[in-house]
């Protein structure tokens, strides 16, 4: 019946209209062809071509088809696209996070979307600037596989208050900001994305860009590539709303040099943080690569307090990284609460993670607490351990790790700074230079140490602090297993532990 055929048939951009040139402005004829394929079930198809166009709107039931040797390329002139929305609220964010509409493709409370195909999106620029490749706001039922988005001077893949997302076999190269982000989206699903990217290359946020608080949660990640100059794999820091039930794993991840000096290497591997109010909890990382970041872990809870009254730290909790591979890394790692808000229960298990460079000067506790400061993991500076500082945390669980520096180092490999509830079971580090410490505990009640291996037979572990109390240290014999500061209660220790030494 010819008129099944017909309806079946795709709606080629070409016979509406379109060049496929690269120089003329293809918008209209590609618009007309969504508006027509949208009224009649058919897909959109790009054959073989380059596309120039500037804002598209994406309708109900949309397919785009994007061929191999196909691009859909963005204007280069910006007043080809939508102008950024202006909303009757206070988002507290920059425009890149609130706004959807400055896009090549936008999409707004759209239902069954999909854009697909071998082909690319060029987001033709060349610095951080300009409209976002894809935008899609209060959408349903999405679908991106196996697309190259290129030369995006926005945010690759941009989804605000979205559900049920698919994305899978997409590539972006060359991005000047951030690759993936989903904020305040439900059952997200990123599966084999390659990713290489200036700013964070995948980014969660629970951000007010809709006027009210959101929640991230029931998001997937699995088998992607992450190349970044910032961070790799992100949980905030737009976090007014909050962070669950997400899983993240069987992905690698680069660490890029910035080629600004005063810049530094801000590169973490993995970042969760929970900065402005918002609950992260019930979140697991596993089985994640990396070389050449700076700061492999970086868990943060704080109160820099953006879209609140009176700034007031949330909650972050029940996170589970393990099975992690580092190598070459810059610098430690750091788990950090703040004064009455501390974090945790968190459990890190089966790290193996090897730090490059070193340093001659003795550990300090002294470092600042920040805690209405943006969060990245070079805040802290120079950290007084050279592979983990936790402090202000309860319910740490560190287990199976195995901790190296290529260099002599003062500092110990672990650093626990009021911090209750511990469990340290086979920890491997190279022990510091002059026969100091592998791990030192200060204010920490409750502990348990077992199986604990400086690899250089210097001291097991230093415990200082008056508020220090609880600790047990299992399958170490002999005096000089710990040292004990002249601050500790000396009744408490002897409760807690049977053989030491005063320092």
């Amino acid at each position: 019946m010819p008129g099944l055929a017909e309806a079946s048939a795709s709606a080629d951009v070409r016979a509406y209209g379109a060049s496929g040139n690269g120089q003329t402005k293809d918008t209209r004829a590609i618009q007309a062809a969504i508006d027509s394929a949208a009224a009649s079930g058919r897909a959109v198809h790009f054959p073989r071509g380059n596309y120039l166009s500037g804002t598209l709107h994406l309708r109900d039931r949309t397919t785009l088809q994007i061929d191999a040797g196909a691009r859909l390329i963005a204007s280069p002139d910006d007043d080809d696209f939508d102008r950024a929305e202006t909303h009757g609220y206070d988002t507290f964010a920059d425009e890149e996070t609130s706004d959807q509409r400055f896009a090549l493709l936008q999409g707004r409370e759209v239902k069954q979307l999909r854009i697909v195909g071998s082909g690319s999106i060029d987001g033709n620029r060349w610095k951080r600037e300009g409209p976002k490749p894809i935008a899609l706001r209060g959408c349903r039922g999405i679908e991106i596989r196996d697309l190259t988005i290129a030369n995006a001077g926005n945010y690759g893949v941009s989804l605000v208050g979205c559900e049920h997302v698919d994305i899978e076999g997409v590539t972006i190269l060359n991005g000047y900001a951030d690759g993936i982000d989903p904020d305040s989206c439900r059952d997200v699903r990123i599966a084999r994305c390659h990713i290489d990217t200036r700013d964070d290359a995948l980014c969660l946020k629970a951000s007010l860009a809709l006027g009210a608080r959101g929640a991230t949660e029931r998001v997937r990640v699995f088998g992607c590539h992450l190349a970044t100059r910032h961070n790799a794999i992100k949980l905030g820091t737009e976090s007014s709303g909050d962070f669950r039930d997400i899983v993240i794993r069987d992905c690698t991840i680069v660490g890029k040099r910035h080629p600004s000096p005063w810049k530094g290497d801000l590169t973490s591997g993995i970042a969760l943080m929970s900065v402005d109010g918002g609950v992260l909890e019930r979140v697991t990382v596993q089985n994640i690569r990396m070389a050449s970041v700076r700061t492999p872990i970086f868990v943060r809870l704080a109160r820099r307090g953006r879209g609140q009254r009176v700034p007031t730290a949330g909650a972050l909790r029940h996170v589970s990284i393990k099975d992690v591979q580092v190598g070459a890394a810059l610098g430690a790692s750091s788990i950090t609460g703040i004064p009455g808000a501390p974090i945790g229960p968190i459990t890190l298990q089966n790290l193996t993670v090897e730090v490059r460079g070193g340093g001659t000067r003795h550990a300090s506790l002294q470092v600042p607490e920040k805690e209405t400061r943006y969060p990245d993991g070079t805040m802290f500076a120079d950290l007084p351990a050279y592979g983990l500082y936790c402090r202000h945390a309860t319910g740490l669980v560190i287990e199976d790790a195995n901790l190296g520096i290529d260099q002599p180092d003062a500092r110990p490999a672990v650093v626990l700074d009021d911090v209750s509830g511990v469990h340290v079971r086979r920890l491997h580090a190279v022990a510091p230079i002059e026969g100091g410490p592998m791990l030192w505990l200060h204010a920490v009640r409750d502990a348990e140490l077992r199986d604990l291996h400086p690899r250089a037979g210097s001291t097991v572990a230093r415990i200082s602090g008056p508020t220090t109390a609880g600790i047990r240290l299992d399958g170490h014999e002999g005096p000089d297993a710990v040292v004990l500061d002249r601050d500790l209660s000396p009744t408490a220790l002897q409760r807690s532990i049977g053989t030491s030494r005063q320092d």
